[in-house]
Formats: structure tokens, sequence, C-alpha cells
């Protein structure tokens, strides 16, 4: 009887060594069936270009704007997409109106103050730009309710960049 236990507790201690060694996703993340190669949710999609990510948030990039820069983060259960462009500053305000907020857009002068602890699932640094959060002079809000198709939410910010240009971010959930 006291080779069986010894040999149960080898057999109990040999499966527990077995799973602490395997691979499993790190905390927060899983792996997405019919994800590319299996990838760990959430990841980035390569290649996404700021028209296609305009085109599923329903925006429509201005002529007028310059350095253009978009993500699309797939996620377990939504997904996140960022664009971000500087705009002449005349033209932000007919830029907005095309959005077509329920509420204006709210200003702040200072960044907030959770901004240095909070860490955005889709992080516009992700892009090389600072978080707009972090930023002072800074006008905001979301900008569709209900939103088309399956874009469940859609934020802009807008920054002075300097007297006449502005940086547009645009982060939308779908």
């Amino acid at each position: 009887m006291r080779r069986k236990s010894v040999g149960v507790l080898c057999a109990g201690a040999l499966v527990c060594a077995l799973a602490a060694c395997s691979s499993s996703p790190s905390p927060g993340a899983s792996v997405r069936d019919g994800s590319p190669g299996g990838q760990r949710v959430p990841y980035w999609v390569k290649g996404m270009t700021p028209h296609e990510v305009a085109g599923r948030l329903h925006v429509t990039v201005p002529a007028q704007a310059t350095d253009l820069r978009a993500a699309y983060q797939k996620g377990f259960q939504d997904d996140g997409l960022l664009l971000a462009f500087t705009l002449p500053t005349v033209d932000t305000k007919a830029f907005i109106g095309k959005l077509s907020p329920d509420n204006p857009l709210s200003h702040r002068a200072s960044p907030l103050p959770s901004a240095k602890d909070v860490k955005p699932t889709t992080p516009f640094a992700h892009l090389g730009l600072k978080e707009p959060e972090g930023l002072a002079d800074v006008t905001e809000g979301p900008v569709c309710s209900p939103c088309q198709g399956e874009l469940n939410s859609l934020a802009v910010a807008l920054h002075p960049l300097d007297a006449q240009h502005s940086q547009v971010y645009l982060r939308g959930v779908d």
C-alpha cells in the first residue's frame, strides 16, 4: 500500500511540474480562434492604412490632413481603432461638425490628473504620439451615439501643435 501511495504522489508531482512548465497565455491575454498564427489577444493588425481605419470609423479624412497615422488592434471581444493626423486649425471646426457630436465637445486646460497612472488599451503611443489625456489645452468628447455599423464608440480629441495646426486624435471601439 505504501509503495502505491508513493507512486501516486510521484505521478501527481510530475503532472504539476509539467503544467507549471507548459506555455499558456500570459495574464490578460488569450489565444483567439482564427487569429493569424494563433496570436495572443490583443494584437496589432499589420498593414492597416489610415484610410482603411477611417472607413471602419465611418470618418472622412479631410484633404488638408497631413501626417496620417493609424492602427487597428484586434481584441478578445472588442477591437480598437486609432486614427491621428495634423489639420490646419482653421479646418478643425468643419471636421468636428461633420462628425455630428450630440453634445458640444469639452475643453480642458490641464492634463488629466490620472493620465500618468492610466495605460489605455489602445495607446496612441503605438503611433509615436503622446496620449491626449496627458496633454494640456485639449478639446475632446464622444462623437457618435449611436455609432454606425459595428462601431460601438468614437471619441475625438484636438490639441493645438502651434498657431496654425492641430493634432486630431480619433479612438474607436468596434
